[in-house]
């Protein structure tokens, strides 16, 4: 039996092409070939903007077994090398043109071509040099960000440690194990450009999975050694005279205090859950928790459920749960709208497991393909059209043809349930808060033995919620799908910048600013991950977000060793002008349509999460820090230990 350069039988080849996703085949033949012909008529994929494609690229039949017979003799090779590696820029727009069936913009290649693992995303970066007497870097938290972060700092020969309150790494994905909790963003963009490729079951992974990822990622890339785990941060102090942070941090042995370089936090935006003051809540007899602190072990077989909220954890939940409670109360405060996923439960095939792992470039483009599908494409629908006739219901034309979409979505999946219909279509236009995935939510409220009220919690007492209508309901559980204080950010920790104010009273009342979102006036060598309008309300992936701000602080950190810099603080005029462009970019866009609440905006109406720009500007932003946008202070960096 003959063996090619993969050491695999050309039958099982022939086997596994079959299930090829051709668009992504073609990329990975010309790398190997060199061959333009695979970048030419009639091996044109179509376009596709499905989050998972049709794996035939809309190809005719004679053409796709044409790809995968030609597919076949180059791999069946025995000492087959790849004809070209890293693309550069101008190539690899045509490439990443073709493979999608539509135009790219350019600034995207320098983008994918990291993200994709065709260039290093830290080439440009002088690592530091270690020195023993050096202050280490504090960051707060394990979670995707800290992951990032100690990922980096490792690579640029810097000194960290991490603090985690929790006994293991993952942050959210440790935290919240509701039934049905998952991402929303598919895993193969989910999911960091460093490391060992993951062995995802699905396009859309279950939490579990999630947090294996994140455990195995953490012990590959040697971060252990570096986190303190069962460790809460308890205060961070700036003191200007021996320029460096004073860091308490406390667990089960006692207190201690680390003199610190840089602080930076890495805590996230859903981790601080938020409770509503309902009415003498005190008094339930049964169980009532958020759905972060779901218990372990809980039985909800024969149940009468209630859950309070419809966003993303309660659409995640319900359809997990229903068959199995008694009964299952959802009150809603409003409308989502919510895409459908075809496919959103699909297993990824041996075959297609098989080419991820084993055939070079291939993981690569299958990544740039989800990745871009759940990219930049939806934000042009998101600004405000001031000719538009209809601003009641939608921005723009694009935006009421999605409206249209998810409104039928909605009447198909209800049919005759007019009832249901008028709770579920929303009165704001779509996108207007996070947006959500159908995951089987409109279903489930068809069942008997669910129901979904609109009018309203009025209190709570021992046995149960009266609502305002008047209606009183015996409940055994009650679950707060009620979102996270998502606005206060890095301010939930003690932080005390250079003129004794902390970081609270710096973004009081309720509204945080920061220059990129990474660093504020005040605060020298303080950096926060995940930080002000730095969300993501039009799609893409946190962890592309971290890496970008992982990037920028290792490039900061280390050009301040290589300068002999003690300290570095954003000028207060660089943060006003950037926060001055994001609120007026914001003025454009679908998050301050007036008529409707969204966690993205604080009390008075700024958008404070997330961020009006392409994830492409963000990664231009944060490529390349620009220390005149900084006070310097030079002193001598190496310190008495």
């Amino acid at each position: 039996m003959n063996k090619h350069f993969l050491d695999i039988s050309k039958e099982q080849l022939t086997e596994i092409l079959a299930e090829a996703d051709l668009r992504v085949l073609l990329m990975v033949m010309y790398h190997f070939s060199g061959d333009r012909r695979w970048l030419e008529a009639p091996f044109l994929p179509s376009k596709d903007v499905r989050l998972i494609a049709d794996e035939s690229a809309g190809l005719p039949p004679s053409i796709q077994a044409l790809i995968r017979a030609e597919a076949l003799d180059l791999f069946s090779q025995p000492d087959l090398t790849p004809a070209l590696g890293d693309p550069g820029d101008t190539l690899m727009v045509e490439m990443m043109q073709v493979c999608l069936g539509h135009r790219v913009p350019p600034e995207y290649a320098p983008m994918m071509r990291e993200q994709m693992g065709l260039s290093s995303r830290l080439a440009d970066i002088t690592p530091a040099i270690t020195l023993k007497t050096q202050r280490p870097v504090v960051i707060v938290g394990a979670g995707v960000s800290g992951i990032a972060l100690g990922a980096t700092l490792q690579e640029l020969n810097i000194p960290f440690i991490i603090i985690e309150r929790n006994s293991e790494v993952g942050g959210t994905w440790w935290q919240n194990t509701y039934p049905g909790c998952g991402v929303d963003t598919p895993n193969h963009a989910y999911s960091f450009s460093f490391g060992e490729r993951f062995r995802w079951s699905r396009y859309f992974a279950p939490r579990q999975q999630l947090q294996d990822y994140m455990e195995k990622t953490a012990t590959a890339m040697g971060l252990r050694q570096h986190i303190r785990f069962n460790t809460s941060f308890t205060r961070g102090n700036w003191d200007p005279v021996r320029q460096c942070w004073s860091v308490s941090v406390s667990n089960e042995e006692g207190s201690e205090q680390i003199e610190a370089l840089a602080l930076i936090t890495a805590i996230g935006q859903f981790s601080l859950p938020a409770i509503p003051d309902f009415e003498g809540a005190e008094q339930f007899c049964g169980e009532l928790f958020h759905t972060a602190h779901w218990p372990e072990g809980l039985d909800l077989t024969g149940k009468r459920v209630a859950i309070i909220g419809t966003g993303a954890s309660a659409m995640q939940i319900v359809p997990n749960i229903a068959d199995q409670v008694a009964s299952l109360t959802i009150f809603q405060r409003g409308a989502q709208w919510a895409r459908p996923i075809p496919r959103y439960h699909d297993a990824i095939s041996e075959a297609g497991q098989w080419l991820l792992q084993h055939l070079p470039f291939y993981a690569a483009w299958f990544r740039f393909t989800m990745f871009w599908r759940y990219g930049d494409g939806l934000l042009p629908s998101l600004h405000k059209d001031p000719a538009w006739p209809h601003p009641e219901r939608s921005l723009n034309r694009a935006n009421d043809r999605h409206r249209q979409e998810m409104t039928d979505h909605i009447h198909e999946t209800l049919g005759s349930r007019s009832d249901l219909i008028e709770k579920c279509v929303p009165d704001y236009p779509p996108y207007g808060k996070r947006i959500l995935l159908d995951n089987g939510w409109y279903e489930s409220l068809l069942k008997t033995q669910v129901e979904l009220l609109t009018d309203g919690i009025k209190s709570i007492d021992s046995g149960g919620i009266h609502c305002k209508n008047g209606e009183y309901r015996e409940v055994d559980i009650i679950i707060l799908s009620t979102g996270f204080q998502v606005s206060q950010l890095s301010a939930r920790l003690d932080i005390i910048g250079r003129e004794g104010i902390s970081l609270a009273q710096q973004w009081a009342p309720d509204d945080p600013k920061a220059h990129l979102g990474i660093t504020v006036p005040g605060f020298p060598n303080l950096f926060c991950t995940q930080g002000p309008n730095t969300g993501l309300g039009h799609g893409g992936s946190a962890i592309f977000q971290s890496e970008c701000q992982a990037r920028y602080i290792g490039a900061c950190l280390a050009r301040m060793q290589q300068r002999n810099v003690s300290s570095i603080e954003v000028k207060q005029s660089v943060q006003d002008d950037y926060v001055a462009t994001v609120d007026a970019e914001h003025e454009k866009m679908i998050w301050t349509h007036p008529g409707m609440s969204t966690y993205y905006r604080n009390g008075q109406g700024r958008v404070v999460t997330v961020m009006p720009w392409r994830l492409v500007d963000y990664w231009q932003m944060t490529h390349d820090p620009d220390f005149e946008q900084y006070v310097v202070t030079a002193t001598e960096l190496i310190h008495s230990a």
